[in-house]
C-alpha cells in the first residue's frame, strides 16, 4: 500500500494533479474559433475556455453522412461531439446557450446531448467550412439516422457559424 501511494505521489509531482485527471486545457496558439463561458470547470483564458481549430481537431472526431434542410443532397460532416467538448470543460448539467457570429442564439439542454450527437462540425464533405458555407463551426445532428433527430426542436438547435457557448443553469 505504501508503494502504491508513493507511485501516486510521484506521478502527481512529475505531471501535476491536472495531468492525471485529464490535463489542463491548453492555450490556443492560433485564432480562437470557439469561446465557452459560464458554469464551466476548466478554463484557459480568465473565466473562459477558448479553442482554436487545432485544439478541436486534436479531440475525438466523429463523421457521418446526412441530408440537411439547408444543403443540397447528402453531405459528410466531421467534427467533435458536443458531449466531448462539454466534458473537456467540466460541464455535466445545465443548458448550452450557443451563439452564432450573427448573434443568433439557441438553447440545448446538456441532458439532451448524446455521446455522438450533436457534433460541432468543422468539415463538410472533407473541406473546412468557411463563413460563407455555414462555418467555421456548425452544430449538426445525424438527421437521417433516426426520427428523433428530425424534429423542429432539433432543427432549431442546428446553429451554424457557431462561435460562442455559455453554460447556464
Amino acid at each position: 500500500m505504501k508503494r502504491a501511494k508513493g507511485i501516486l505521489w510521484l506521478a502527481l509531482a512529475l505531471f501535476g494533479a491536472g495531468s492525471v485527471s485529464g490535463g489542463e486545457l491548453p492555450v490556443p496558439s492560433q485564432d480562437v474559433v470557439l469561446v465557452i463561458s459560464g458554469n464551466i470547470g476548466q478554463t484557459n483564458s480568465g473565466e473562459d475556455a477558448q479553442f482554436d481549430m487545432a485544439m478541436l481537431r486534436d479531440m475525438r472526431q466523429v463523421s457521418f453522412e446526412t441530408t440537411t434542410l439547408w444543403t443540397d443532397g447528402v453531405m459528410r460532416f466531421t467534427g467533435v461531439p458536443l458531449a466531448d467538448i462539454l466534458e473537456r470543460v467540466g460541464v455535466t448539467s445545465g443548458t448550452v446557450r450557443a451563439q452564432a457570429l450573427n448573434d443568433y442564439i439557441v438553447h440545448i439542454p446538456v441532458a439532451s446531448v448524446e455521446p455522438d450527437a450533436p457534433v460541432v462540425a468543422y468539415e463538410m464533405d472533407g473541406q473546412p467550412m468557411s463563413r460563407r458555407d455555414k462555418g467555421p463551426l456548425w452544430i449538426v445532428y445525424p438527421y437521417d439516422s433516426s426520427d428523433r433527430f428530425r424534429t423542429e426542436t432539433i432543427y432549431t438547435r442546428s446553429i451554424w457559424q457557431l462561435d460562442r457557448m455559455e453554460i447556464t443553469e
